[in-house]
């Protein structure tokens, strides 16, 4: 067994190669303060990894400006290149657009023209993820495979990880869910796998959460936020040293870790646990690197939601104002706070303003399902029951075979059909929302099943149906009290001793 080297280099590239990275922050940076030679261009790139594990992003960007410059005088056209793709994605995440623009047109300056290299998955990566999200399906799929073909040629299984689930990103946007899905399976088996680095890792499990909650998906979003926040969980040390006598690794704070966190409280309220959802949210928001505002807004946004719900409605307006301050769309969550304040134009209003906002509604199922359902609770309350009915029937459209949004487009078109059963037959409304009610206890998510058996109650009521219409009020107002949702409770409560009281915009035609 051969002696350790003294040479600081030496040792920090060996932490690199068992992405120990808080050791090589340690000696690359002391390395680069008091320099004994020139920084090498690959030492700057490691640097500037190590700098992001480290938790300091604007050096991190720092190093990378300076690798991109020795890449450049070295006349290493691919290593530039994937610097400067690095500082596109750096910029973006910290909001930079004017940046990380540059650096992206710099990127394709140096890489375009070059027969073909594992750098240019990069640039066919954010090429294919753009034509999704403005609808292109022809310019977005070829990019797609061409990102496939180079991840296949380069062999690496970062990038074969990385394909796979941009050729599901891509087919989500066309509205193909089971194809997408199985093919985030395959992605997230590889993150999981111990394959992977430690960066492409969580990168990984990042996406595939965001797109699984998009697609509307609670068992695998309940089954990928544990397996990303176990992993996650403890500090990043690395692999072990190939060296026995090395000393053991310094670990190293994993910034995915808030990424996931924020995540799993979306998935925590939705299956009702609303106080680990809030705490977790807070942990989150204390974690997210500066470089994941998208993160940090739906921590805000969960946050902001169990507020309202439980009758926080200035709690709630101050985490909403977050979500905005990150120039996020706070919707809907805002705008059902307008409700609650007895502002239904306004919250009309918010949510026309949010659904003209999608560029292509395929790509966030979920969000869009919730958009329309909050359209249609808004329509009602102001009267404009014809306005309810229009988002409702979009909801019915769009929400396909997916059980979540299947469940709240039953909601949304048992309310309308409620509220025009001064011109109509209840049986319509008492069916749809017994189904819609059986629907939301089967994909578990308690708030919302209390809710539908709310409306349901007042559908039996009008149906001439009181025995029923108390045992479902009655199980409404139990399943309000566990959860917290004081609010619905206490109106709940309020109907069950003056059964009378209707609920907003129950019988209301327009």
């Amino acid at each position: 067994m051969s002696a350790p080297t003294t040479d600081p280099v030496a040792r920090a590239r060996d932490a690199v190669a068992r992405e120990s990275w808080a050791e090589a922050y340690a000696l690359l940076h002391a390395h680069d303060a008091r320099p004994t030679r020139a920084v090498a261009a690959r030492d700057l790139s490691a640097l500037a990894e190590a700098a992001w594990w480290a938790g300091h992003v604007e050096e991190s960007a720092a190093a990378r400006l300076r690798a991109h410059a020795a890449h450049v005088a070295a006349g290493d056209h691919r290593g530039a290149g994937l610097e400067a793709w690095w500082l596109h994605h750096t910029y973006a995440g910290l909001d930079r657009p004017a940046a990380a623009a540059g650096w992206l047109r710099r990127a394709r300056h140096h890489l375009d023209g070059l027969p073909p290299c594992p750098e240019q998955c990069f640039l066919a990566w954010t090429d294919a993820e753009r034509a999704a999200a403005h609808g292109d399906a022809v310019t977005a799929l070829t990019a797609s495979h061409l990102m496939t073909t180079l991840a296949a040629c380069s062999g690496s299984p970062d990038l074969i990880a990385l394909a796979r689930q941009t050729a599901a990103s891509v087919l989500l946007a066309q509205g193909r869910r089971p194809e997408a899905l199985a093919l985030l399976d395959e992605a997230v088996r590889a993150a999981t796998s111990g394959t992977l680095s430690g960066r492409f890792t969580g990168l990984l499990l990042s996406l595939a959460l965001t797109h699984c909650l998009r697609a509307a998906d609670l068992p695998r979003a309940v089954a990928w936020t544990d397996a990303a926040t176990a992993w996650a969980a403890a500090p990043w040390t690395g692999r072990p040293a190939r060296d026995s006598a090395s000393l053991a690794a310094p670990t190293c704070e994993n910034p995915f870790r808030g990424v996931f966190r924020a995540r799993r409280a979306e998935v925590l309220d939705l299956l009702g646990a609303w106080t680990r959802a809030e705490s977790e949210a807070r942990q989150a928001c204390h974690e997210i690197p500066a470089d994941q505002p998208e993160a940090a807004a739906a921590a805000y946004r969960t946050i902001g939601d169990v507020q309202r719900r439980q009758g926080r409605l200035a709690e709630a307006a101050r985490s909403y104002a977050r979500v905005h301050d990150l120039d996020h769309l706070p919707q809907p969550g805002l705008a059902l706070l307008r409700l609650a304040q007895g502002r239904p134009d306004a919250a009309v209003a918010g949510l026309d303003l949010a659904l003209a906002h999608q560029d292509d509604p395929r790509r966030d199922l979920l969000g869009r399902s919730r958009l329309l359902a909050a359209r249609t609770e808004a329509g009602l309350a102001a009267g404009d029951v014809r306005g309810a009915a229009r988002a409702a029937a979009a909801l019915h459209a769009l929400a396909g075979d997916a059980p979540l949004p299947r469940a709240l487009a039953g909601t949304a078109y048992g309310a309308v059909c409620l509220a025009r059963t001064a011109s109509g037959s209840t049986a319509e409304a008492v069916a749809v929302l017994r189904r819609a009610r059986d629907a939301w206890l089967a994909v578990g998510v308690p708030y919302e099943a209390a809710r539908a058996r709310t409306l349901l109650a007042a559908a039996y009521r009008t149906a001439g149906d009181p025995a029923a219409a108390r045992r479902e009020l009655t199980s409404a107002r139990d399943a309000f009290h566990r959860l917290g949702a004081r609010p619905d409770a206490d109106r709940a409560a309020a109907r069950l001793q003056h059964p009378r009281t209707r609920p907003p915009g129950e019988g209301r035609a327009g």
